[in-house]
């Protein structure tokens, strides 16, 4: 629980998610500032804000300068950021100077660069899961149907390949079908992934998420939803393993209604899971 008289400066992406931690710190008393992207931010957030400003992305200096001037202790970054868009980033010097010292631009060692930022100001980087805990995904067998001989073999083959994939800082989820990758994530995104992995593999394909060794936690969890889950029954995909207590599931319990009606399966994995329950 934050302190009462605290600010916090929330750096809002796009979707729900920085709307639900709007909300979730305002109710905690906090006052909430926030800078929104064009393009990129949902705006509603600006609902649960005593002031806000849009910046373009790439203009670090003037978003500091807003949180400064605010009186911000605390910033949070949630919501997504159109990645294909991002590669159009113009910086500002400031920016540019970080970017310049980064050996490479994956997405963990610029977020980790670019929260070093706000802290050298004295600003400190917390977790959106701080102000939306319910957001976390619980561990376990979460719908009814649990995954047969050939999911389970997947998922534990799925997780082990996509925390590798995570080491490299290149995504957080891999597309799996009888012991095959047939997609692994990149800029494109989930469900951009998984529409290509399913079409791929056909239908009967197994979804892994997980949170990246060595991720920064503060400011890039992975997320799932509603809209994948959906997008696997149009997909024909049976079988979703996400990391749990690591990862954000939105929607959790009309996604799992939704998965059950389908007979579409959701677990909540961690290593202790997959090494007595699926392996």
């Amino acid at each position: 629980m934050t302190n009462n008289t605290e600010t916090i400066g929330l750096i809002a992406g796009g979707g729900q998610f920085p709307l639900l931690v709007a909300k979730g710190a305002a109710a905690q008393g906090n006052r909430v500032v926030a800078v929104f992207f064009k393009g990129h931010s949902n705006f509603e957030v600006s609902e649960y804000t005593d002031a806000s400003v849009e910046l373009k992305l790439g203009q670090l200096n003037k978003l500091i300068s807003f949180f400064k001037n605010n009186g911000v202790s605390k910033v949070v970054m949630a919501g997504t950021i159109n990645k294909p868009k991002a590669l159009d980033i113009r910086p500002d010097f400031r920016a540019a100077k970080l970017l310049f010292k980064l050996a490479t631009k994956g997405d963990d060692v610029l977020l980790r660069a670019i929260a070093s930022e706000f802290e050298v100001e004295g600003m400190e980087v917390v977790g959106p899961h701080e102000y939306a805990p319910d957001l976390l995904t619980p561990s376990g067998f979460l719908t009814k149907r649990k995954p047969n001989d050939v999911e389970s073999g997947d998922l534990a083959f799925g997780w082990k390949i996509a925390r590798e994939l995570g080491r490299l800082d290149i995504g957080q989820c891999v597309v799996v079908r009888e012991g095959i990758v047939t997609a692994v994530e990149a800029i494109e995104g989930t469900d951009a992934a998984v529409k290509r992995g399913c079409e791929l593999g056909g239908k009967g394909c197994c979804i892994v998420k997980v949170f990246k060794p060595g991720q920064e936690k503060r400011v890039d969890m992975p997320s799932i939803g509603l809209k994948t889950i959906q997008g696997m029954k149009e997909l024909g995909a049976t079988c979703l393993g996400v990391e749990a207590g690591k990862s954000l599931f939105f929607d959790l319990d009309e996604s799992v209604q939704f998965a059950d009606k389908y007979g579409i399966t959701i677990v909540g994995l961690n290593q202790e899971l997959i090494d007595k329950e699926l392996s």
